[in-house]
């Protein structure tokens, strides 16, 4: 059975850095093999992770669908053989832990039919993963056109500035228009260097969020990224690292946790 865990927040929050955090946990907690997916079109979760990246599931849909407008599509192969093909041959490998990045968004031309046939394979690939864990963009609607996969755990991630609360309660009142279900779902603020103001708290009382963690600001993580080091290499004993103990916690919750979580987010 596989967990599927998204994180989500607007640019710059540090959601992409928290989701690669949570992978190096995960593996740590010899969770099982770990499927990442970088659903960014900026695609630096592969950075984080200390991953190489060559090619994006949004290079291979659109050099399958520039050949078959061209008609130089393989004879003999399947549409749907040839992308599920060229999808696995982009996914990076490294220990317990594989990349797929989902790349650039749809161009201009209709991509419907190779979406459809991209979200089942995805899905497929995923499906021999205990844990898949999808670093995503922005907003959520991207989530029901890039894999039909149910997400057990939601993590949104926003930075300590009412703006910010506010974002994050939009993403939140999101999920009840998405095809995609989601159960149970968190706010974690990032970068509280000075934790939580009434104001703060009073915007999340607002929105009905649910604050699982309130996260500091590491100068070490601005260290590594000066000196172009790979987060993942982030010291077990940095205050970041410490302080992610209730997101490790709610990811790898026991069924019966998730159940009285789940009746006590309904």
């Amino acid at each position: 059975m596989t967990t599927t865990i998204a994180v989500a927040g607007k640019g710059g929050t540090g959601k992409t850095t928290l989701a690669g955090l949570l992978i190096r946990r995960l593996a740590e907690a010899q969770a099982g093999p770990i499927l990442a997916i970088d659903a960014d079109p900026a695609s630096n979760l592969n950075t984080v992770l200390d991953l190489p990246l060559e090619k994006t599931v949004g290079d291979v849909r659109e050099e399958t669908s520039e050949k078959a407008r061209a008609n130089l599509l393989e004879a003999g192969i399947a549409k749907n053989d040839l992308l599920d093909y060229e999808i696995n041959s982009s996914l990076v490998e490294g220990v317990n832990v594989d990349l797929l990045a989902m790349g650039r968004p749809e161009g201009p031309g209709c991509y419907c039919a190779a979406n459809n046939m991209l979200r089942l394979i995805i899905d497929k690939i995923a499906d021999s993963y205990p844990w898949v864990v999808i670093d995503n963009e922005a907003g959520l609607e991207h989530l029901s056109r890039r894999t039909t996969r149910d997400v057990d755990v939601l993590f949104i991630v926003s930075d300590a500035t009412v703006r910010g609360i506010t974002t994050a309660g939009r993403v939140a009142a999101l999920l009840g228009e998405l095809h995609t279900k989601v159960g149970r779902h968190y706010l974690i603020v990032n970068r509280a260097a000075q934790g939580l103001t009434p104001e703060l708290e009073a915007v999340i009382a607002e929105h009905g969020l649910n604050l699982l963690a309130v996260l500091p600001d590491d100068p070490a993580v601005a260290e590594f990224d000066a000196a172009g080091k790979a987060l993942i290499g982030l010291p077990a004993d940095s205050t970041l690292s410490a302080a992610l103990e209730p997101v490790v916690a709610a990811a790898l919750a026991t069924p019966q946790e998730k159940e009285a979580a789940g009746a006590h987010h309904r």
